[in-house]
């Protein structure tokens, strides 16, 4: 006869073939997406969406619809939640808060580092510990190799659900801080919306110019290529607090910055974009920065000193 402590244990880890079963809390495009891969890979899972019908043809395929997240919580110890925010995950799991003891959520819902933390601390007080996840590819690339997501949270409780979550994408585990998983990818996301927004900035120039975006494609492309260079040299001069103008000149920036913005205000195009570029690199030359690198710039986007 198993004890309790051999009974408790049998039933986290039940699943086909003995692999862990996983609770998934959110059924959008992500969420299916997870929940899809978890069953290819032999894990039994149970899943809750409002709206009931998202889980269909998941249940289809192997998936065990509960009908409350009470039931979908009480299931499995390891909890996935898929949902489009932190408010989305309170306004599910506060109502049924008494039910999160024991229970680990990897919480793969975007949102801010603070209210990561906020999360985690929030869950604790519930007797439950608290993954945060920053997934950085799309749906189709769950379960796909060079897919990766940022983990952060206690490193025992990581250690001990990697190679279920692994399942979904390769791990990045960020440390302890709840909110440094959150962090790295909103930044990783700053990068690809600005990046995008300028794409989109250059590909308008060019149709105001009678140029096709495929014309555009290899010199945009051309350009990132040579970005790596850039990203490494300036690193270096952000860490170390140091802005050699020798191998270029914040003003001789603010130059080009200025000719960017009148060749697009001429265009007849939005001039959102390069005016809010062109008032940092204003910003940089009032700071005393002109014979600098533009990496000084990071000294008007940065933290303030207290």
């Amino acid at each position: 006869m198993k004890s309790q402590g051999e009974f408790r244990m049998s039933k986290r880890t039940s699943g086909r073939m003995g692999k862990q079963s996983v609770t998934v809390i959110g059924l959008g495009p992500m969420g299916r997406a997870m929940v899809n891969t978890f069953l290819e890979n032999g894990h039994e899972v149970t899943v809750w969406n409002r709206t009931a019908s998202k889980a269909e043809e998941l249940v289809v395929r192997g998936a065990t619809q509960a009908h409350t997240v009470e039931d979908a919580l009480a299931a499995n110890e390891l909890i996935v939640l898929s949902l489009t925010d932190y408010d989305a995950v309170y306004a599910i799991l506060e109502p049924v808060a008494a039910s999160l003891s024991g229970k680990v959520i990897a919480n793969l819902s975007s949102d801010t580092p603070d209210k990561a933390r906020g999360a985690a601390t929030w869950a604790a007080g519930h007797g439950a510990k608290h993954l945060t996840g920053g997934v950085q590819v799309p749906p189709p690339l769950i379960g796909k190799p060079g897919s990766a997501t940022y983990y952060s949270g206690p490193r025992d409780v990581f250690e001990a659900h990697e190679d279920t979550l692994k399942v979904l994408t390769d791990a990045d585990y960020r440390g302890e801080d709840a909110g440094l998983a959150a962090m790295y990818y909103q930044a990783q996301m700053t990068i690809f919306w600005t990046t995008m927004l300028s794409y989109y900035q250059t590909l308008a120039l060019g149709r105001a110019n009678g140029v096709s975006a495929k014309e555009l494609l290899p010199y945009a492309t051309m350009m990132t290529s040579m970005m790596p260079h850039f990203l490494e040299l300036y690193a270096e001069h952000v860490d170390s607090a140091t802005y050699p103008g020798d191998v270029d000149r914040l003003a001789m920036g603010a130059a080009s910055v200025d000719h960017v913005l009148h060749t697009h205000r001429d265009a007849g195009v939005s001039t959102v974009l390069p005016a809010a570029v062109a008032e940092i690199f204003r910003a940089g030359m009032d700071r005393g920065f002109a014979e600098n690198s533009f990496s000084s710039l990071i000294e008007v986007l940065k933290k303030p000193s207290v």
